[in-house]
């Protein structure tokens, strides 16, 4: 049977609150607290974390909504995230939305009703309901993969990402592009590395590419480049993330052509089984631990009221796979 405080109490010859205040790191006695502790360590006595924190300032928990626990950005942050948090003596108390912008904002409002020390959001699309909500709350919220103003941040360098994969492969000769993006409400994938990428063309003299959009799904982006094929001609399709790319690829054979022979083709995300496609895809790598290990840094140094830049950029590295050819 589980041992409570008030078997503590009772065993110890003490108050229930003198427990409560001991457990809490109160004033109690020299004497008193020995007696306390003996009983403790005798019976295997495990306080309620969450209990304890009704009753002081800190909890050591720390919220983390997510949009999708399936994703591989997403968990690769989340876990770097959590390690971090533990190393630090936090616990996370983690949300999944499944992509509900409606669950989203009532997480918020329940996470900071359990009185969490901090919140960190994963954004996929920011709304005015957001901000609001965040800007009315008393526990401070730190945004994982969107820019807002008045919030604290950290961002993928999404532009100079996709500026990197516009000059790649316009750099390869490529004159007839097509960039596979995603809709514009994700500010940071659908706005900010499209005009990377078309910017980065225009680098290099080629401001040639068409846009069309998708989803972050292997089979829709298929359905997608299927439709794209029969509408255009080119030699090189960029796009939004790896997911993306994979479905690609996977129409391009379908359709009796191959990577990059017919088609070059590109990625962002440098997930671990992109590097295990034929041919190796030519991606972005993101560098998620170390996203997740900042996130988690930056939210502990907010909850001690120390000062941190209100944006934090993550860096990026280029993967040179061979799905892009010189033409």
């Amino acid at each position: 049977m589980k041992v409570t405080i008030n078997d503590i109490a009772k065993i110890a010859g003490v108050a229930k609150s003198t427990v409560s205040r001991y457990l809490n790191g109160g004033q109690v006695s020299p004497e008193t607290k020995d007696k306390i502790k003996k009983v403790i360590e005798e019976t295997n006595y495990e306080p309620n974390s969450f209990a304890r924190s009704l009753k002081s300032k800190r909890t050591n928990f720390i919220g983390v909504i997510a949009p999708a626990l399936d994703s591989y950005v997403t968990s690769r942050v989340l876990m770097a995230i959590d390690e971090k948090l533990r190393e630090n003596q936090f616990t996370s108390l983690i949300i999944n939305t499944s992509k509900s912008i409606e669950l989203e904002i009532e997480s918020l409002l329940n996470l900071e009703r359990q009185k969490v020390d901090g919140i960190i959001l994963f954004g996929t699309e920011m709304t005015d309901e957001h901000i609001n909500v965040i800007q009315s709350m008393n526990t401070p919220v730190l945004i994982v993969g969107q820019e807002t103003p008045a919030v604290h941040c950290i961002v993928f360098d999404d532009y100079n990402a996709g500026y990197e994969i516009g000059k790649y492969v316009a750099g390869h000769g490529h004159e007839k592009v097509v960039y596979l993006g995603v809709y514009e409400r994700d500010v940071a994938v659908g706005k900010v590395r499209k005009q990377g990428v078309l910017d980065g063309l225009l680098h290099e003299g080629k401001n040639v590419a068409t846009v069309y959009e998708t989803e972050f799904d292997i089979d829709k982006a298929a359905k997608m480049t299927k439709q794209i094929m029969k509408e255009q001609q080119f030699t090189a399709l960029i796009c939004a993330t790896d997911n993306i790319a994979l479905g690609a690829m996977k129409a391009i054979r379908e359709t009796g052509k191959n990577v990059p022979e017919d088609i070059s083709l590109t990625g962002f995300g440098g997930y671990v089984y992109s590097t295990f496609t034929e041919p190796r895809l030519t991606t972005i790598k993101f560098k998620h631990k170390e996203t997740g290990h900042l996130a988690a840094t930056t939210m502990i140094s907010i909850i001690n009221e120390e000062q941190v830049p209100s944006v934090q950029k993550a860096d990026f590295t280029l993967l040179e796979g061979n799905s892009v050819k010189k033409v």
